[in-house]
């Protein structure tokens, strides 16, 4: 990876992929011999996830031994669970990989995306996150969940701050579940190396932080910048504001791809034509336009009165520069934070030196968030969800969607406490994961 946090990385996809060598044959071979499996699960299920790791070019399990702590990679390892009535039982994990998954199989033989192999899928994923949180606390919990319908799919879930959180769809509610097919996809077959090899590296806050870091020191050299020229901070705060706006919509395709970034680069040499030429996108994203002159296309309109009074600041070369490697960054993996440590340094001038202090990493906040809010709010899903099921499978659909829409009200309804009170990360962070778990609801409903 390039060492200019400048440069944006790779997806990590397309970074494994990019290593790929995997002859079409042998994927066309596995899928073909196992499409069409329905032997029982202890029957089959070793044999085929052996071949999955031949075919994706990883170690095979160990042989497991006879004290089940020095089993870092096997099948069947034992789990003690310790009740709170002082006795104690075991299971086994079907497939275990140190501080990488635990790993679940069934055999289902039920149809694709029906109620009863969702139900069963559910099943499995519950019994999974028991022998990860069951596994002895010195190795701690690792960061997925793996379900699998042997020959038919493989779900990933993940919770990357090992801290006893839910295990949530990875990367997301409508792309965690792979089907065999799947495989034949580059991308998809560098996700499960990822998932055996370097689990950790999935992780999205990780990248995220790391450009946020790096982009609220740039922010922070131009933000001195503007103030020496003379400019008031809550001005110079508001102008960098937009400007971060901007670019964070040109690569979530609110704008077209790098529009402002490239604006930026055609007017360096030039840089008398910034305010004019900002200004006029401006204008355009605050109305919106069915054909703007900056973009030559369509314009969308940006409500909310950010650029309602949007006079820009006239920039030097060096200045436009800091601008210009900040837009070199992609910003679908910044942490919104960073507007909320703009804002906090426009209110409180006398920190307004400090840019970029309060920026609090999302792992720290998530210690927090995910025990005390999120994980609560899960287990009352999990039991909504399957009490929906079971009204489902009773014949009574209507009943079983009036439950999960009053959840989803539940839901819509809680309210959560800044205890910070500084940039808005925390409540930011745990909007997110609320959002994710409406997601599944809604996806619930619909189906």
């Amino acid at each position: 990876m390039d060492d200019d946090p400048s440069t944006p990385p790779p997806d990590l996809d397309d970074a494994f992929a990019a290593s790929d060598d995997t002859p079409p044959a042998a994927i066309e071979a596995f899928i073909s011999r196992w499409q069409h499996a329905n032997g029982t699960e202890r029957a089959n299920y070793q044999l085929f996830l052996t071949e999955l790791c031949t075919l994706l070019d990883l170690p095979q399990p160990e042989p497991a031994r006879e004290d089940h702590q020095d089993n870092a990679y096997c099948f069947e390892r034992r789990v003690i669970f310790q009740h709170g009535d002082g006795s104690r039982s075991q299971g086994f994990i079907d497939l275990y990989r140190r501080t990488c998954y635990v790993l679940e199989c069934k055999q289902t033989g039920l149809g694709l995306d029906t109620t009863g192999w969702d139900k069963a899928m559910l099943r499995a994923h519950g019994q999974a996150v028991q022998y990860a949180r069951g596994l002895p606390a010195a190795e701690g919990r690792p960061p997925f969940v793996v379900v699998v319908d042997v020959g038919r799919s493989i779900e990933l879930y993940s919770e990357f701050s090992r801290s006893g959180g839910a295990y949530i769809p990875y990367p997301d509610p409508r792309s965690h579940r792979i089907r065999l097919e799947d495989l034949r996809r580059p991308a998809i077959r560098a996700r499960l190396r990822a998932v055996w090899l370097d689990p950790l590296s999935l992780d999205p806050s990780r990248r995220a932080a790391r450009v946020t870091r790096d982009i609220a020191a740039r922010l922070a050299r131009l933000a001195c910048s503007l103030e020496a020229a003379g400019h008031p901070p809550q001005l110079a705060a508001a102008f960098l504001i937009r400007c971060l706006f901007t670019l964070f919509a040109e690569d979530i395709g609110l704008l077209p791809k790098a529009a402002f970034t490239d604006l930026l680069r055609s007017v360096r040499d030039t840089p008398a034509q910034f305010v004019p030429l900002t200004e006029h996108l401006w204008r355009d994203m605050n109305t919106g336009t069915p054909f703007s002159v900056i973009l030559r296309e369509r314009c969308l309109r940006f409500n909310g009165g950010l650029f309602a009074q949007a006079p820009a600041l006239p920039l030097a070369r060096d200045q436009l520069d800091l601008l210009i490697d900040a837009g070199r960054a992609d910003w679908r993996h910044v942490e919104p934070a960073i507007f909320g440590t703009l804002l906090e340094r426009a209110l409180d001038p006398q920190e307004r030196h400090q840019l970029g202090a309060h920026y609090t990493p999302r792992s720290y906040v998530e210690r927090l968030v995910l025990p005390t809010v999120i994980a609560p709010l899960r287990d009352e899903w999990t039991a909504v969800h399957s009490a929906a099921f079971s009204l489902h499978e009773q014949g009574k659909p209507d009943e079983a969607v009036k439950l999960v829409a009053a959840f989803q009200v539940r839901l819509a309804n809680v309210r959560v406490l800044d205890p910070a009170c500084g940039s808005g990360n925390f409540l930011y962070v745990t909007l997110e994961h609320l959002k994710r778990l409406e997601g599944e609801v809604l996806d619930t409903l619909e189906s």
